[in-house]
């Protein structure tokens, strides 16, 4: 088992967390940059040794309720891999290309938009009709590509 220290030093190789000690000489790593709600990477890393880094949107874990896994135990290569699947599962880029994976559903085209602020629109095509969601939510609805584009370029938002 890796020491505390030892679990700092490789947590701390990732300039994307930030450090928030906590009480009882616990630390958490809070990834600022979530697209989610969800922010704390690292857990109550305790001077024990134990703590939890979050896995609730990977699949390859055993989480708890709240959807962290236990790293007590875990080698330095094992805590360095579920830092990055945790870090990339929060991400504007791996929310994007997951969602990209599935762009084309049945006959419809899918395309996702992005802006600034990480927001994600999706302009389908559905029975020769251009539609903008966000979510489950039908923003808007266009007769061309074209004038859908203009929509999405004049609001912020560039192709995914």
């Amino acid at each position: 088992m890796l020491t505390f220290e030892e679990k700092l030093a490789i947590i701390e190789q990732f300039p994307e967390l930030e450090r928030v000690n906590v009480s009882l000489g616990r630390v958490n790593f809070q990834f600022n940059e979530s697209v989610f709600d969800k922010k704390n990477v690292v857990y109550h890393l305790h001077p024990n040794g134990n703590g939890f880094v979050y896995g609730g949107r990977l699949t390859n874990y055993q989480t708890d309720q709240k959807g962290m896994v236990n790293i007590r135990d875990y080698s330095a290569d094992e805590l360095k891999k579920i830092l990055r699947e945790s870090i990339n599962s929060l991400s504007a880029a791996e929310t994007i290309n997951s969602t990209i994976e599935a762009a084309i559903v049945g006959d419809n085209q899918e395309e996702r938009w992005v802006n600034e602020n990480n927001e994600v629109l999706l302009l389908v095509c559905e029975l020769e009709i251009w539609n903008i969601y966000f979510g489950l939510n039908l923003e808007e609805t266009f007769d061309t590509r074209e004038e859908a584009e203009m929509f999405l370029v004049d609001e912020g938002f560039r192709r995914a």
